[in-house]
């Protein structure tokens, strides 16, 4: 997921996202296009892989990766879409569950059934008879808090969706535009699970009664907002409640110095709704060899078990390994939130425009 959410602070990188990839081409090279010795990945922000396998792949296929990031996760898929005709690249990931309806309805990808799909977990697998997308990873948009600040004023944290409207977290809580962003909407789309039809937009009414703050993205929401994030103590950011993700507390310890024996941040685990991310090949894509070996690569061993520690999401791989500060300090969420393909589809659009509504008026 979304994921949406670009990681750009010097010393550390929280989050599902992380740093650009200096290693992968050129990641603003215009056109986008790609001979016969290249491809072109289209991504969000946070799309990041090791520089050793990354490499492995090309000396291995004979194609350098060109990285095109165009920004969060909803705002890529939507250029994606409208530059279909004439697309900036061959391959495009990030797409997820809260948004495929939107780019298979319009056409954004071809069929193809990646080498090792078989290994992909079922309840991940979609789209079976045309396979235009391949899963790639999954991951539970969550509303994440500071330890500090609640050890410090003796509160404690919130854990339920029901909680954050309580009086006692009043002006506490910051999210993303669910009209621009993929973990936004994923919140949105998790409280309409919670709360049905008849009752999401009476939660939201109490939410934004209860004070919630609303930005653009998740790099702006985490790392400037949000009071426990590197980034967040930078930027003084004074919001102890963030929609982020349960995968964000590895990376707090993962990249802090010196690590700590516990992340600094937690989740609460009754706020999460399960994303996940897919990729496909471009309808019109270029480089239609070189994006089947590049999806090929993205359902494969090795890049599934290079995620975690980079991306910080789950593999959708079966048997692959997790590495152990992702186990340890993550938080596995049993039971998120989750909706039907056919029921984002139906009411995505009206849902958006409510909530812009509501909330943004």
């Amino acid at each position: 997921m979304s994921t949406t959410k670009k990681v750009t602070f010097t010393a550390v990188a929280v989050g599902i996202g992380l740093v650009a990839l200096s290693a992968c081409g050129s990641s603003d090279s215009g056109s986008g296009t790609s001979d016969s010795k290249s491809v072109t990945l289209v991504s969000h922000d946070s799309f990041n892989v090791s520089k050793d396998v990354l490499k492995a792949f090309e000396k291995r296929s004979g194609y350098k990766v060109n990285v095109l990031k165009d920004g969060d996760a909803g705002a890529a898929v939507n250029k994606a879409i409208l530059s279909k005709d004439n697309p900036q690249g061959d391959v495009f990931f990030g797409v997820d569950n809260t948004l495929l309806s939107r780019a298979l309805d319009n056409g954004l990808f071809q069929s193809y059934e990646a080498k090792g799909s078989e290994k992909i977990k079922p309840e991940f697998r979609v789209d079976q008879d045309k396979h235009r997308v391949t899963p790639v990873d999954s991951g539970d948009i969550c509303v994440n808090y500071d330890k500090k600040y609640f050890e410090e004023k003796k509160l404690a944290p919130p854990k339920s969706f029901d909680d954050l409207a309580e009086p006692r977290y009043k002006d506490l809580l910051v999210t993303e535009n669910a009209a621009t962003s993929s973990p936004g909407l994923g919140f949105l789309l998790g409280t309409a699970a919670a709360y049905g039809d008849g009752g999401w937009e009476g939660y939201w009414k109490k939410l934004k009664a209860n004070g919630v703050k609303v930005v653009d993205g998740w790099e702006q929401a985490y790392n400037e907002e949000f009071s426990g994030s590197a980034g967040g103590k930078k930027a003084k950011g004074d919001r102890p409640l963030v929609v982020s993700y349960a995968s964000s507390p590895p990376v707090e310890v993962l990249y802090a110095k010196p690590q700590p024996k516990q992340a600094p941040t937690g989740v609460a685990t009754g706020t999460c709704f399960r994303q996940v991310e897919y990729a496909g090949l471009l309808g019109n894509a270029k480089n239609e060899k070189g994006g089947k070996a590049l999806l090929d690569f993205l359902a494969g061993k090795e890049f599934q078990e290079d995620m975690p520690l980079n991306m910080f999401v789950n593999p959708v791989r079966e048997g692959t390994k997790l590495p152990e500060l992702f186990t340890e300090h993550g938080v596995t969420v049993d039971k998120p939130e989750t909706l039907a393909p056919k029921k984002i589809a139906d009411n995505r659009e009206s849902w958006i425009k409510s909530w812009t509504s509501l909330v943004l008026k």
